[in-house]
């Protein structure tokens, strides 16, 4: 078995943001030489996370609608107690949500995703620099 690891810097631009990643998870498959097998990718920060979903204007704007509205009601509501530390519990929250990690299928040496869905990573207290590591596993093809 194969295992090959990439890491990526990813530059986001707003305090709520979704940044493509797929063309880099492609690149780390690409590279690893896996054809068959699995990636996994993860962002190493406690605020913001990844998701894999379709790559349009306005879903990309619903996605970061969706977080801030389950969230901040409830931070209108009480406020936070991480928030007496660093003011940022909703984005803590929001990574709670949406997750660090994600397994994405490897099939004939590319990520195996559906006609509609991209990688993204979700800043969720930016803008900042933020890391992806994707982890290919598995063999050559049969």
């Amino acid at each position: 078995m194969t295992r090959n690891e990439s890491e990526f810097t990813v530059r986001t631009h707003g305090r709520l943001d979704l940044v493509d990643v797929t063309r880099e998870l492609a690149e780390a498959v690409r590279e690893s030489g896996v054809e068959n097998g699995v990636a996994l990718a993860f962002v190493p920060h406690a605020t913001c996370a990844l998701l894999l979903n379709e790559n349009e204007t306005g879903l990309r704007e619903d996605v970061l609608r969706l977080v801030s509205e389950v969230i901040e009601p409830l931070r209108r509501k009480a406020p936070f107690a991480h928030d007496r530390i660093d003011d940022n519990a909703s984005a803590h929250l929001g990574a709670i949500l949406l997750q660090p990690s994600l397994t994405i299928p490897v099939s004939g040496g590319r990520p195996a995703l559906g006609t509609w869905q991209s990688l993204f990573v979700v800043e969720l207290a930016g803008p900042r620099s933020r890391t992806l590591r994707v982890t290919v596993l598995g063999g050559g093809g049969r």
